[in-house]
């Protein structure tokens, strides 16, 4: 995969902020966390996060793109090309599922992102790296033949999509998804976009 894909390392006094973020976001809100409590859980002095940050604004920015690089890993950890195609989509949709059951609190900060002033912030969706690998990998797909020819950016909507929403489900506990019932989500899904 593309060196550009590559997380680089963040410094730990930086992590342990951004990562205390993170479950406070989950647990509070946006307007819930304030800087110093950022600051309390994460055990650094308030001033240390305003040399890495230099508002709240800019602090939740960064998490979203620290959170969306983990997601790209997900994605570029097992996407291997000398696969066939079929078994790179059931690698990476496996992938992705298990990142975001796994870490349910970005999940849920991805949620309120989405639905908060900060994301109009962003760059356009079609902008975002986890969204250009995606569509990349689907317009393979479709030139490639294994697709339908159909527009990439909705195809990765739709994969994505249900991604998320049975992570969602799952988190919740109200249906107990076991590993086929699993595998008969994601073979609808290749069913229904794929070159029969």
């Amino acid at each position: 995969m593309e060196s550009r894909f590559l997380m680089e390392p963040v410094a730990d006094k930086k992590k342990a902020i951004l990562e205390s973020t993170l479950e406070l976001v989950k647990e509070n809100g946006f307007h819930g966390t304030p800087m110093s409590m950022v600051a309390k859980k994460a055990g650094v002095a308030a001033g240390t996060i305003y040399h890495y940050f230099d508002s709240k604004d800019r602090l939740i920015c960064e998490l979203y793109s620290y959170v969306r690089q983990q997601s790209i890993q997900a994605i570029v950890t097992v996407d291997d090309t000398t696969l066939p195609y079929q078994e790179r989509f059931f690698a990476i949709w496996w992938s992705l599922y298990s990142f975001y059951i796994n870490n349910p609190n970005v999940l849920r900060f991805f949620e309120q992102f989405v639905n908060s002033p900060y994301n109009a912030k962003m760059e356009e969706i079609r902008n975002d790296e986890f969204h250009k690998l995606l569509y990349c990998f689907f317009r393979g797909g479709i030139e490639q033949g294994h697709l339908r020819p159909v527009n990439p950016e909705i195809l990765g909507v739709l994969v994505h999509g249900s991604i998320i929403t049975t992570a969602k489900v799952y988190g919740s506990g109200k249906i107990p998804f076991g590993d086929e019932e699993l595998k008969q989500i994601a073979q609808i899904l290749w069913d229904g976009i794929s070159v029969q």
